[in-house]
């Protein structure tokens, strides 16, 4: 099945080329850079084309993957060129527009879905990801569609475009008007974010990062969220009277105004219960990954970087409030701390399995006749840094006392100091090395 995206070289529109292309469709972007174009589609192992009416007319599926602000007139003027029988989808985080122009301009023997994919270019899998479909008519793209997105457990979620919009003005607009506010308050302020860092709570650090997550996304597409959305002005304008209010009431030293907005604000908040279990769970895991760190110094680590995927193993030096040094191999490597995870023991050693060089020792041993020797294999098993016990050998013949027996195990391990301890297990047993 052929797929064009039109705008499939830079943000969601190339995350999404990068899905399709391993759900093994055949893949065409569009984009009117040409060198990034053949960029991008080169990192994809996709085709590119500057093309945009031969892509929609070769294309079993066409997606409209430009900003928002063009993205109605890009539907105008491609939409005649469907062929018949293919399907339209929009990417759009504001569904009203687009909805109107699809239902005006693609052809009757074609059909189109408005989509909104509640997430970012940063996403790697579709698991537990939201999309919103806001379908005005729904022909026989919609149930395949539908189950294709529900098979990637994806949450998918039906309503109409107005619907949709007026939630997005909470979810989107006033979330970023908010936050960007916020930012742009400290920078008015003058005060350096990195100077609070030894002030900081728990719950300040996760906004800060939330902060910088919205605000470090393309500022032409926040805008276009702006001023897209029919909803936004009403939204925006209610905020800032909000502002202004409290304001007041803590200038007039109202408290009693104060609690009850206060109240206000809480009873409207829903399950306050399971908000602060997600946040605790969110603090918790910051803590935890911290606590570990420091208690790692001078000890081996695997550190996994969050976007390439990419472990790197060995000894931690030393640890800042922003960036650790890893020692791989005598070489020191300063690695920032937020896009590294830790890898867990089990972790550590299945990745170590996979990387390094597996070593092979052998070792006799007698040991008294009643001996067990499969709790011994089990036991030498458990010994850090060993991969594989077998018992190779057992012997009893005349060069060993009567009422003992000799056993060899062969044991594979990552490192010689796994050997080590095998050997002082053994004789801890009550063996004799022969």
């Amino acid at each position: 099945m052929k797929v064009g995206i039109i705008g499939g070289t830079r943000g969601l529109g190339k995350t999404l080329g990068w899905f399709f292309k391993r759900e093994k469709f055949d893949v065409t972007i569009t984009g009117r850079d040409k060198i990034i174009g053949k960029i991008t589609s080169g990192e994809l192992g996709v085709k590119y084309s500057s093309n945009n009416e031969e892509v929609v007319k070769s294309s079993d599926i066409v997606v409209i993957a430009v900003p928002i602000s063009s993205t109605r007139s890009v539907i105008k003027e491609l939409a005649p060129f469907m062929s018949p029988g293919s399907l339209m989808i929009d990417v759009t985080s504001v569904k009203e527009g687009p909805s109107d122009v699809m239902n005006e301009f693609v052809p009757d023997d074609a059909e189109f879905i408005p989509t909104h994919p509640v997430f970012g270019p940063r996403t790697t899998s579709l698991n537990g990801q939201i999309i919103v479909l806001t379908p005005i008519k729904k022909g026989k793209w919609y149930p395949k569609v539908k189950k294709f997105l529900e098979n990637k457990k994806m949450r998918v979620i039906e309503t109409i475009p107005k619907e949709h919009d007026k939630m997005m003005a909470i979810v989107q607009v006033l979330t970023h008007f908010s936050y960007i506010s916020t930012a742009y308050t400290i920078a008015k302020l003058n005060v350096n974010v990195k100077d609070t860092q030894d002030f900081e709570s728990p719950i300040y650090n996760l906004m800060i990062d939330t902060i910088a997550r919205i605000v470090s996304q393309n500022p032409f597409l926040t805008y276009s969220i702006q001023l897209e959305n029919n909803s936004g002005e009403i939204v925006r304008q209610t905020f800032a009277d909000a502002v202004c209010e409290l304001r007041d009431v803590i200038s007039y030293k109202d408290e009693k105004k104060f609690v009850e907005i206060a109240l206000e604000a809480t009873k409207n908040m829903g399950d306050i219960q399971s908000a602060l279990g997600r946040s605790d769970k969110a603090v918790n895991s910051l803590n935890h990954e911290a606590n570990i760190l420091k208690n790692s110094i001078g000890q081996e680590i695997g550190l996994k970087h969050i976007y390439s995927g990419i472990v790197h193993i060995g000894v931690l030096e030393d640890l800042g409030p922003e960036f650790l040094k890893l020692n791989i191999n005598k070489h020191t490597k300063k690695m920032k701390i937020a896009n590294v995870e830790v890898l867990n023991d089990e972790e550590l050693f299945e990745w170590k399995m996979k990387l390094q060089k597996i070593y092979s020792q052998s070792f006799s041993c007698v040991f008294p006749r009643h001996c067990n020797r499969f709790v011994i294999k089990n036991t030498i098993n458990q010994i850090k840094n060993v991969t594989e016990v077998k018992i190779i050998d057992v012997y009893d013949g005349p060069q060993i006392k009567e009422k003992f027996i000799s056993l060899t195990f062969e044991v594979k391990a990552l490192d010689f100091d796994a050997f080590d301890s095998t050997k002082e297990l053994l004789e801890g047993f009550g063996g004799i090395i022969r």
